[in-house]
């Protein structure tokens, strides 16, 4: 199997095209802007699913779902919101179809037209608090704690597969509160629930912090984030989690009786994460040779391929291979025997270095007559041979081993990355010639960020939480400036 990848160094953004579409991760479907998420793909984003979910779960939420479609009139009644995504909208008009009389195949029926247009999901805020309005009445209703696994559409005009599409899977938690500081303990909960995933699931490294007004999600009050760092120097924001104060509530009319009688407008937040992910552990740890995933998140954590020359062989390499396969599943690591006699070794090992699998073991017959394996990782490209009866524990070893390996080069990247500077030519100096985040001091005004990515492109990527609060003079205009903030350009 050729992969003839083009290099990271030559073109990223066409690298990672190739990759996306060569390791059988996803490809372009045939609606403009949407894309086809291929079994492999599919089984990155299980996995990611499935440990979120758990971890939601874990913390107090419950899964729910509600309608695709949004009634126009709902959109209007949260005046930022709409401003937000107003330019992004698939809307429904019609609910029928009929044959054109003139012999035109299929039109749209001009007497069907729905008395209220119909807004196609791009998030959930004001279907799910139209509905909170029935389901809370008392302070014993809350908090509510609800999370929607969904697609969304965001009518794109530049797309790339993953990273930004009209059409993607997410999940969006909603909750509702009694006060401004549990709804606040809550958004920051999120926050802190995605930077683990990322952390130790993803081994992707994030920085926690506040978007700025400008950069807020439409209707929140408060927008707290993780900011990962690629490997072209370029950030993703790998998740958001908003405070929305009780501006959803007053817009929806949802209200309880306080412990006191009282009625009080209930305290909101949101929070998400989407298949942007993927792109994202795509983009931090692979490699010229195409994928690398950590093993948490790998579909297949082993696969083992045989080699033989006739079935004698086959037969003994088989038994070897299955007894193997057998223990590794009792140790609770995902294996893949693959036995397919359509395919020879090489090409074998070509497409799972392609596909990132974590460790892969070759067994031949000599390898069945020394009792050994050939174990080769995929994060190091390194090959060892191990007895057979100390597999299990090699490659146990191994996962642990691999995960934090490639945590480390990720944070090592983006300390190597990372550079503070105080002027503003020096800014635009290590924008252009080395990337990466830049900690630099900001007068705190829209005018001074508009102005840095008008003529940079570089974006506040957050206010970081974490770290000593600096007083310094913004970079730009000389004003105080009360602590750092982290520029980069981004996806």
């Amino acid at each position: 199997m050729a992969k003839n990848l083009t290099k990271r160094s030559e073109d990223y953004s066409k690298w990672y095209n190739e990759l996306v579409i060569k390791a059988d991760l996803a490809e372009n479907s045939g609606v403009r802007g949407c894309m086809v998420i291929k079994p492999y793909g599919f089984g990155i984003w299980e996995k990611m699913q499935a440990e979120l979910d758990r971890m939601f779960k874990e913390t107090g939420h419950e899964n729910a779902y509600f309608p695709l479609f949004i009634p126009k009139s709902y959109f209007s009644k949260e005046a930022s919101h709409v401003d937000g995504f107003a330019k992004e909208c698939a809307v429904v008009t019609h609910y029928r179809l009929k044959n054109d009389e003139e012999g035109n195949g299929i039109v749209v029926d001009p007497e069907a037209k729905l008395e209220e247009e119909l807004i196609v999901r791009p998030t959930s805020e004001t279907i799910i608090w139209d509905t909170y309005r029935k389901w809370v009445q008392s302070y014993r209703d809350l908090p509510l704690l609800i999370n929607q696994w969904a697609n969304v559409v965001r009518w794109e005009m530049r797309t790339r597969l993953f990273l930004r599409t009209s059409e993607f899977l997410w999940q969006e938690g909603h909750t509702a509160h009694a006060t401004e500081k549990e709804a606040i303990a809550e958004a920051e909960q999120m926050m802190n629930v995605y930077a683990d995933f990322a952390e130790n699931y993803m081994a992707v490294p994030v920085v926690k912090g506040l978007k700025t007004e400008s950069e807020r999600f439409a209707g929140a009050l408060e927008t707290y984030c993780i900011e990962a760092l690629m490997q072209d120097g370029k950030a993703l924001q790998a998740g958001t989690s908003h405070f929305l104060g009780q501006n959803f509530a007053k817009a929806f009319d949802v209200k309880f009786a306080s412990k006191e009688g009282k009625q009080e407008y209930v305290w909101a937040t949101s929070w998400g994460v989407s298949t942007r992910l993927v792109g994202a552990l795509i983009m931090t740890h692979s490699d010229d040779n195409g994928l690398v995933l950590p093993p948490k998140l790998a579909p297949n954590q082993v696969v083992i391929v045989p080699i033989y020359r006739n079935e004698e062989q086959f037969d003994a390499v088989s038994e070897v291979a299955k007894d193997l396969q057998t223990k590794l599943r009792a140790a609770g690591i995902r294996v893949k025997f693959d036995d397919r006699d359509t395919h020879k070794p090489g090409w074998k090992f070509n497409e799972y270095e392609l596909k990132g699998v974590p460790v892969r073991i070759a067994i031949g017959p000599k390898d069945v007559e020394k009792g050994t394996v050939e174990l080769a990782r995929r994060d190091t490209l390194t090959k060892e041979f191990v007895n057979q009866a100390e597999v299990v524990d090699t490659v146990s070893g191994l996962m642990t081993e691999i995960q934090e390996n490639l945590f480390k080069k990720a944070v090592d990247y983006r300390t190597e990355h990372t550079t503070e500077v105080d002027s503003y030519e020096e800014f635009k100096k290590v924008l252009k010639s080395k990337g990466g985040f830049i900690s630099a001091h900001w007068d705190g005004t829209t005018e001074t960020e508009d102005r840095i990515k008008n003529d940079t492109k570089a974006t506040i990527r957050c206010i970081p939480l974490a770290g000593e609060k600096e007083v310094g003079s913004c970079m730009v205009t000389g004003k105080p400036s009360s602590q750092r903030v982290l520029f980069a350009k981004a996806y």
